[in-house]
């Protein structure tokens, strides 16, 4: 069995689907059967990585994810990254706001035999909406007086 570099793929994963748009790419480095963990996540197989690039893209026309951390452990590539961009496209049902905002986003991907089979992501959804304007988060509690 041939050794993968996961790291590698998994960075051109980032780069070239997600930050370029070469949806073509997925088709290398996702398993037809890989299967997708996400709350919210765009579906399962090679198709699912594409979905949810394109949605993101089409919302965000200058979307990037930056990788801030990077662990690889086996299989597994733990990833904490920084992603967005100016929001021109709908957004959750959202007319564009114009606005140009960034969250983070925790993603654990596990490959086989050079290709991405599972993953399990956590971008702070809530915190894009707030940070488009099209959410009203609560504010602090007063601190408690002695």
């Amino acid at each position: 069995m041939a050794k993968h570099d996961n790291e590698q793929l998994y960075r051109r994963l980032i780069d070239e689907v997600f930050n370029q748009g070469r949806m073509e790419v997925a088709d290398e480095l996702v398993a037809p059967h890989a299967v997708e963990h996400q709350r919210g996540g765009m579906g399962d197989g090679i198709d699912g990585p594409k979905r949810t690039a394109a949605i993101l893209r089409s919302a965000f026309p200058d979307f990037s994810l930056t990788i801030q951390d990077l662990v690889v452990d086996g299989d597994k590539v733990w990833a904490r990254q920084r992603g967005g961009g100016t929001n021109l496209g709908s957004f959750f049902g959202h007319p564009p706001t114009g606005k140009t905002a960034y969250i983070e986003v925790f993603d654990v991907v596990r490959f086989e035999d050079g290709l991405m089979v599972e993953h399990w992501g956590v971008p702070d959804q809530l915190g894009m909406l707030a940070a488009l304007g099209l959410v009203v988060l609560p504010g602090r509690p007063a601190p408690a007086t002695v």
